[in-house]
């Protein structure tokens, strides 16, 4: 199962349980289902080491849970189902991260450069919304800018469609320094790593549905993309 599996999994277990706790389905309608997809979830988090903050495996304990008297609004229920999944979801970024690995990145001297990588690595350590995840690619497009602005010259690097780059067209600027400075049969495969990783930076910058894996994903062909450039610079 792969951490966006296991995360719609937590979602479908958050749902069902508020959704039979204010006036959906029937527990009995449900519980087979509910418990087979608990198990599933369980497994997965505990081959990865993760806390399972979801307590009940069965409906009706749930039931019992809600039913105690401290919980007495949909809201309030609501409130709670959704504080465990929050739990649960950070239990399972913080895991990720850990055994996702992006690439280092070593200063490169050119001060704006240098100071947003760092910045969109901390920002993926914390993120676990997808507006933060967008965020971190936000910052990788001002990377890409700023590091796309320190090499580029218009008299030796002519765009490849002949459009003159703006400012912050760093797409159209970066194709245009690595099609001359990455120039040579022998330099083929650098310059189409080097293309990849700044098509792929572009690219998941601009998802409004960024998840974690995306986002570093982002930061890992952002960097990758510096380091490069920075090697032959």
């Amino acid at each position: 199962m792969t951490t966006e599996e296991l995360l719609q999994a937590v979602d479908w277990i958050k749902v069902t349980m508020i959704a039979v706790a204010t006036g959906g389905p029937r527990i009995n309608e449900v519980n087979a289902e509910f418990a087979k997809k608990y198990d599933e979830v369980a497994e997965e988090l505990a081959s990865r080491g993760v806390k399972n903050t979801f307590p009940y495996r069965d409906l009706w304990q749930w039931y019992e849970r809600w039913s105690s008297g401290d919980m007495p609004s949909w809201q309030s229920r609501r409130s709670f189902v959704n504080g465990l999944a929050d739990e649960l979801i950070l239990n399972i970024r913080e895991a990720s991260a850990g055994s996702i690995t992006v690439a280092t990145h070593e200063p490169t001297g050119w001060a704006r450069v240098d100071r947003t990588v760092t910045e969109a690595r901390k920002r993926l350590e914390l993120a676990t919304t997808e507006e933060q995840f967008q965020a971190v690619g936000l910052l990788c497009r001002e990377i890409l800018i700023s590091l796309a602005q320190a090499v580029f010259d218009p008299e030796r690097h002519p765009t490849l469609d002949g459009v003159r780059a703006s400012k912050t067209d760093a797409k159209r600027m970066l194709e245009a320094y690595i099609a001359v400075e990455f120039a040579g049969s022998g330099n083929e495969h650098t310059r189409r790593h080097a293309r990849a990783a700044c098509d792929l930076a572009v690219h998941l910058q601009h998802k409004r549905t960024a998840s974690f894996r995306e986002a570093a994903a982002c930061v890992e062909a952002t960097t990758s993309t510096v380091n490069l450039i920075a090697i032959r610079s």
